[in-house]
């Protein structure tokens, strides 16, 4: 049983006050299940490269998804001293720590989105 330090009690994710439920949260948004897996495809990156990459995106979602990753220790962000200013995100050990259950997502959700797109042409 894992405890969580800050509170010494037991994670359990069903509960309200555990911050593994803010995790979880941060881990399923689509973007940051887009930008994890852009990383661990391409390695390092630059802000406007994961732009380019992951279709649909805001500024605004890419930036604050960006900041939460790196808050919650997922990646690095790494500002070259040029003019202007290089930006790259790379993954931490922790990020790449997912690198199995995002891939087997991104897998999952291709390899059945025929399915989906029939289940719901039949619901109407």
């Amino acid at each position: 049983m894992t405890i969580v330090e800050s509170s010494g009690l037991p994670a359990d994710v069903y509960s309200a006050k555990c911050p593994t439920r803010q995790v979880i949260g941060h881990i399923a948004s689509k973007w940051t299940v887009l930008v994890i897996d852009s990383l661990l495809q391409d390695g390092v990156l630059r802000y406007t490269d994961l732009a380019r990459r992951i279709e649909g995106v805001s500024q605004k979602m890419l930036t604050q998804t960006l900041r939460g990753l790196e808050a919650d220790g997922f990646l690095t962000r790494t500002v070259h001293p040029t003019i202007p200013p290089r930006v790259e995100y790379e993954l931490t050990p922790l990020g790449r720590s997912l690198a199995e259950p995002i891939a087997a997502l991104r897998v999952w959700a291709e390899d059945h989105i025929n399915d989906i797109e029939r289940a719901r042409a039949a619901h109407g």
